[in-house]
């Protein structure tokens, strides 16, 4: 092994390689901030230096996994005693924006914030946006396909990409910098990749596409009476805001009650007895017209019923305060530490109904003990539940995993809607995908990574 790390450190020289203690000072998450166990961390300069650590690797049968910003919450960074861990933290360049053609370059390990304020800087918008954005890297977006807030007027990451380079297990560079719109000419190469996790290649470098930057934003923070009241205002707010409407966030009262009364970190912006409350936003072009547009939609919703009270913010700092309440994961963490995370996604028809019997088989098996909390992106049938009843242990985890889970499979739902798999969901798979789908994916994986040494044991068992 010291030969490998020999010829690994006469690639990228001596600052591009850790060992020892300044490994195991690196956490693999946020989440769990577990120490890193890997032998060693690589860290590449180019696309070059990477490709010969790939190919070394691949002639050592070295195992290797990719670290982006250890945002992710499903183990997928996660690296044993014998694997080496690639860390794009040093390609991190933002190598050419082009407003022209509406267009960005950047390197793998760019932050999604760096990103978004490239674009900022010529009056345009990278749409992808949520919380992690100054930590998370545009890698690991593409890695997971990530979602985010405004996925309901943008897309997925995956609509964000029009080319990427990527680096094989066997040190083979796959560049494909497409900068069109419209590349119909076979095979879409890029769409192996985002979403793959790091298992099929290593994402380098990427084009982005970037959209018209939206001058006027409109924030609103609304009660809502029901369920029913709720799936209703989103119909009703995606018809009458039409193209402007850019996020629908929805929050169960247990998620509000949480974040304003119990934790009392942040204001109480509305009273806290409603069942359900839901942020509104829009962006457009006009801010005194679209202002006026968005306060008749809330006074007609109030008229309707579908709402019980709102507050529209006024300044950026209203707009952020009630951001806050939905973004600040940390003290969601610190509340119901030890805290399970879910990231499901099903058909809005049947969250209702999903949660409620979530709620009543948590209660039966932890009564008095047990506590959920609900929020998500309404709109993409995204939901993310956080569950805890007061013991970490592996086999609570088991229990906890068995009732989310296999209550989803009833209501044809998926086991991740934008976190993706890693270690942690790989055991439910086939809750989501049929018997032939993982059949091909492990077929695409023995002929993209034949000796298995791209992130080894995530996703796919």
């Amino acid at each position: 092994m010291n030969t490998l790390i020999n010829e690994l450190e006469n690639i990228v020289g001596k600052k591009g390689i850790l060992l020892g203690d300044d490994v195991a000072q690196r956490s693999v998450d946020w989440f769990t901030k577990a120490p890193c166990e890997a032998m060693a961390i690589i860290r590449p300069q180019t696309t070059q230096q990477l490709s010969q650590v790939m190919a070394a690797c691949h002639s050592a049968k070295q195992a290797v996994v990719t670290h982006g910003g250890l945002t992710g919450v499903v183990h997928g960074a996660v690296a044993s005693p014998n694997e080496l861990v690639v860390s794009l933290e040093l390609m991190n360049q933002i190598e050419e924006v082009d407003a022209v053609s509406s267009t960005m370059r950047v390197q793998a390990g760019a932050t999604l914030q760096r990103v978004q304020e490239a674009a900022d800087d010529i009056d345009m918008q990278f749409p992808l946006d949520l919380g992690a954005r100054g930590s998370c890297t545009i890698g690991g977006n593409i890695a997971t396909n990530a979602g985010g807030i405004r996925v309901i007027r943008y897309g997925m990451m995956r609509q964000q990409v029009l080319g990427l380079e990527a680096v094989l297990s066997d040190g083979t560079v796959v560049s494909s910098m497409n900068t069109m719109l419209k590349n119909n000419a076979g095979y879409d190469l890029k769409q192996l990749f985002i979403g793959s996790e790091g298992t099929l290649g290593i994402v380098t470098r990427a084009v982005l596409r970037l959209q018209p930057k939206m001058p006027s934003e409109q924030t609103a923070l609304v009660a809502v009476p029901s369920f029913e009241a709720l799936t209703r205002l989103l119909q009703f707010a995606s018809k009458e805001l039409a193209n402007s409407l850019s996020a629908f966030e929805a929050l169960w009262n247990n998620h509000y009650a949480l974040m304003t009364s119990e934790a009392t970190k942040h204001a109480e912006i509305l009273a806290g007895d409603s069942p359900f409350y839901a942020i509104i936003e829009t962006l457009g072009a006009d801010e005194e017209k679209d202002a006026e547009a968005f306060a008749a939609v809330l006074e007609k919703a109030l008229e309707e019923e579908l709402i019980t009270d709102a507050v529209l913010a006024n300044s950026s700092t209203q707009r952020q305060g009630i951001w806050d309440i939905r973004e600040d994961i940390e003290t969601l963490v610190y509340e119901l530490n030890p805290m399970f995370s879910y990231d499901i996604s099903l058909p809005i028809a049947h969250m209702d109904a999903y949660v409620t019997t979530l709620e009543e088989k948590l209660e039966a098996q932890w009564p008095g003990v047990a506590k959920i909390v609900v929020f998500g992106h309404l709109g993409d049938g995204n939901l993310h539940i956080m569950i805890t009843v007061r013991d970490p242990s592996p086999h609570s985890r088991r229990a906890v995993e068995e009732i989310v889970y296999g209550t989803l499979s009833q209501y044809s739902g998926s086991i991740s809607a934008e976190h993706g798999v890693g270690l942690e969901k790989r055991d439910y798979l086939s809750i989501s995908r049929t018997p032939e789908e993982i059949a091909l994916m492990k077929r695409m994986k023995l002929a993209l990574d034949p000796k298995g040494l791209l992130n080894p044991g995530k996703v796919l068992a």
